[in-house]
């Protein structure tokens, strides 16, 4: 039993790894820029204004500090025409539009010099600002020039920055035309000189352990650098970007609650769906089982939230019946938390009641219809017949016979009930105000907090994985002809 264990473990380490990076590549691509969420964070907390904060010195230490200054992965298979330096960019909407460039036209030395250019009259405009009285005409140049920066095509850059020298003639800012002018050769020189052949030939580049994947799964381990990191394998997922609080902490002090709920919500699912299940197939096209269908049927067919609503507006309403709390997961008037823990478990029960049923109605309606099936399959098996006809009383039969083999495709769902029910918990939490990891991801949703979305999904994969795993230990222990020992 401990080889086939050993073996199975084995074959999901692939599928972990696979996962983390999934999970990697989603927070490398995800639409927020990490740099600019967190420099607007620096930016409030020393009351600083966005436009004076968003600079490259702070943005450069951000992205040094996450590392997001390295290679993507430990090789890189890009084209003769790409540059391989680009992760060092501030920008990320830059980078985006250089790579646009370089797909367009192929050269990366004449698209270089004109990124230079446009610095340089970035530079320029913001040398005039003690120089000039015109204000407007100054933050135009200026809105013109950092949109040069993401813009890649043709007729736009053209109309900019004919734009950029009417604004630059009408100041009389002559060393500024004269730059203007300039750019625009530059931009004319990356037209002539293109070289569209070099994005076909591919290109491979060995960045070793010293890469932001590595980085973001192992920390330091290896790369010989001392970033204070200890990777995803060690529990650290970053900060969050809402608060700078560590993302593991976030997790730890919301999982309790929502582990709680889904804990309850499953055993009370099998508790009742495996003998309603079980005895509707024994008691198959008769009154309860057709009774007993079409109330489970109606229970699956309705939403969660909506069920949660309703549950809430009739039973936690002082225009119906206020049973029940309205929300949250105790009365922060009374609560205390040197309390026994009988007594919290006291406290606390009226405010999980709602929930509770609203975690459970459908996964038990669905498992009780999987259990009948499951039943009414192995019934109709001709061993069943063979017990049947030795003279065993139906109890055995059903009990000692069928109920292992019938217990199989629960055992495969229930590798999948707790990823799902986490799933579940975003909304569930949200409407009924319980500081869960539910309630947790719908923040980070909300904000675009990318280290806790990812942190949630890898171990949401990782549990999965783990479910996975209990289903086959306990397949090999319930069906004896899987064989484990060899």
């Amino acid at each position: 039993m401990i080889k086939y264990i050993i073996r199975r473990f084995l074959i999901f380490i692939p599928t972990l790894l696979a996962i983390s990076l999934l999970a990697f590549l989603i927070s490398i691509y995800s639409p927020a820029d990490p740099v600019e969420q967190l420099a607007r964070s620096a930016t409030s907390e020393g009351n600083t204004n966005s436009e004076s904060s968003a600079t490259e010195k702070i943005k450069n230490e951000i992205r040094k500090k996450l590392g997001l200054n390295l290679p993507v992965f430990y090789f890189s298979i890009t084209t003769w025409a790409d540059c391989d330096t680009l992760n060092k960019i501030t920008s990320k909407a830059e980078r985006e539009n250089l790579t646009a460039l370089t797909r367009k036209y192929g050269n990366w030395e004449e698209i270089q010099t004109y990124r230079s250019q446009i610095k340089q009259c970035l530079w320029e405009i913001n040398k005039l600002e003690t120089d000039t009285k015109k204000k407007e005409d100054l933050n135009a140049m200026r809105f013109i020039t950092l949109t040069l920066l993401e813009a890649s095509n043709e007729d736009i850059i053209y109309k900019k920055i004919q734009s950029l020298f009417r604004h630059a003639s009408e100041t009389e800012q002559h060393h500024l035309q004269h730059s203007v002018h300039a750019l625009k050769e530059a931009f004319s020189s990356v037209k002539k000189k293109q070289k569209k052949w070099r994005n076909y030939l591919p290109s491979i580049a060995i960045n070793g352990f010293n890469n932001q994947y590595h980085i973001w799964l192992f920390g330091d381990l290896f790369t010989g650098k001392n970033r204070h990191r200890d990777g995803v394998l060690r529990g650290d997922f970053g900060n969050s970007y809402s608060d700078n609080q560590p993302v593991i902490k976030k997790i730890k002090q919301t999982f309790f609650y929502s582990f709680v709920l889904v804990v309850i919500s499953i055993v009370l699912a099998y508790v009742i769906s495996i003998p309603l299940g079980i005895y509707s197939a024994y008691k198959t096209d008769t009154a309860f089982d057709n009774i007993s269908s079409i109330l489970v049927f109606m229970l699956f067919s309705l939403p969660s939230f909506f069920v949660g609503t309703w549950l809430l507006y009739y039973f936690a309403n002082p225009d119906h019946f206020m049973w029940f709390p309205t929300g949250g997961v105790n009365d922060p008037a009374v609560f205390n938390q040197d309390w026994s823990f009988w007594k919290k478990t006291v406290h606390q029960s009226p405010y999980f009641v709602l929930p509770i049923i609203t975690y459970t109605y459908s996964s038990f309606a669905f498992t009780s219809r999987i259990m009948k099936m499951s039943m009414l399959e192995v019934l109709g098996q001709d061993y069943i017949r063979t017990a049947r006809a030795k003279g065993l009383s139906e109890y055995k039969v059903v009990t000692k016979h069928a109920l292992k083999n019938a217990m199989l495709p629960m055992i495969t769902m229930f590798a999948n009930i707790f990823p799902a029910a986490v799933g579940g918990s975003v909304i569930l939490e949200t409407i009924f105000s319980i500081p869960g990891l539910g309630f947790e991801i719908y923040h980070a949703v909300i904000s675009t907090d990318v280290p806790m979305i990812v942190a949630v999904f890898t171990i949401t994969g990782f549990l999965t994985v783990i479910g996975y795993l209990f289903s086959d230990i306990l397949y090999a222990l319930i069906d004896p002809r899987i064989k484990h020992e060899n």
